[in-house]
């Protein structure tokens, strides 16, 4: 199919520009080439911004677009405007922040947060979710009947530019000894960005509208399963600490993004996060690879040069712990549970 992408250049993207090229369809690129402008050099691109330089996609016609860069709903709504006669068929990348609280699984119908005040801009982590659901909803009125939404979960794999799944990657590779949020049994979700891209081309070629959370596995996934498959892949000799919520609260550890995928079970709110319920998506045909063959390729990413710098020889995200920081707390950590006079077991260890 004809394929217009606003945005395909960076992380799922990229992906998706990769899959539609490898699956021979027509793609153009729609964006303010400032990101990897020179991959792709045969594919068509079409500069501009879309936040009032939209021109240069006018008089053009294609048959599917997938809106990867939407975060503002006047921005959005703009761009579905302009495309309504353009494409029939409408893929925007919303995410699974959109409910308004995770103190139970969510799926596709339960509330959405909502902004006292709708014509905020600024995002954060306070608006993004209700940024995101603002958006769909934009891009549904200009395309009734047209827009699939996809609430995408935690993205992951090669490319990824935030310090989530890539921190636990490069750390247990590192080996030694490795500070883990505790339960080791607390469940968590991830997609693969290469099998989210390969589904939304499908959901295109089917004409597939509606609302869709869309993250994986298919099975109930864990904190120390996940951990264990690193360890396994990179052959390393990590062992994991496992430090309770209530000590790593104390200690101004900030969940998520200092600790990766860690929201502390006292935090009602993000208690099922992780745990949304994506039967809808899973039943109209996303599927996942083996979550060793993210962790490999994720590895071999970082590896590559392409990943964020190197620290002490290993290659570390911005903003999640440091070195430095990690031994500090695993020595306060292993110190209390040495001495912990009543003889609680405060420090569950996995070699």
């Amino acid at each position: 199919m004809k394929l217009l992408i606003l945005g395909g250049t960076k992380f799922l993207g990229r992906h998706l520009t990769e899959a539609a090229l490898e699956r021979g369809d027509e793609v153009t690129l729609f964006n303010r080439g400032r990101s990897n402008a020179e991959i792709y050099p045969d594919v068509e691109k079409i500069r501009g911004d879309r936040d009032g330089g939209l021109e240069a996609l006018r008089g053009r016609r294609w048959d599917a677009v997938v809106d990867t860069s939407g975060y503002v709903p006047r921005v959005v709504r703009a761009s579905a405007e302009l495309l309504a006669d353009a494409v029939d068929f409408y893929a925007f990348v919303s995410s699974m922040s959109v409910y308004a609280d995770y103190s139970k699984p969510n799926d596709e119908d339960a509330p959405v947060a909502r902004l006292e005040d709708e014509s905020v801009e600024e995002v954060t982590g306070e608006t993004y979710g209700a940024l995101k659901a603002l958006c769909e909803h934009a891009a549904e009125e200009a395309l009734p009947g047209r827009v699939l939404s996809v609430r995408a979960g935690l993205i992951v794999g090669p490319y990824d530019p935030t310090p989530r799944f890539p921190y636990w990657t490069a750390r247990v590779a590192r080996g030694g000894e490795v500070l883990a949020p505790a339960k080791p049994e607390r469940e968590i979700q991830l997609i693969d960005a290469r099998d989210l891209a390969a589904w939304i081309l499908k959901m295109a070629d089917e004409r597939r509208v509606g609302v869709f959370n869309a993250c994986g596995p298919d099975y109930e996934l864990t904190m120390g399963r996940f951990l264990e498959e690193c360890r396994e892949v990179s052959r390393s000799d990590a062992s994991f600490t496992w430090a309770s919520d209530e000590f790593l609260l104390e200690k101004g550890v900030e969940p998520w993004s200092e600790m990766p995928l860690w929201f502390p079970e006292s935090e009602e709110k993000y208690r099922y996060f992780l745990r949304v319920n994506c039967e809808r998506a899973i039943s109209a045909g996303l599927t996942f690879r083996a979550l060793s063959d993210t962790i490999r390729d994720t590895l071999a990413w970082q590896a590559s040069g392409e990943a964020p710098p190197k620290k002490d020889g290993v290659r570390i995200p911005n903003q999640a712990l440091t070195p430095e920081r990690e031994r500090e707390l695993l020595d306060e950590w292993n110190k209390r549970n040495n001495n912990d006079a009543s003889g609680r077991e405060l420090v569950s260890k996995t070699d």
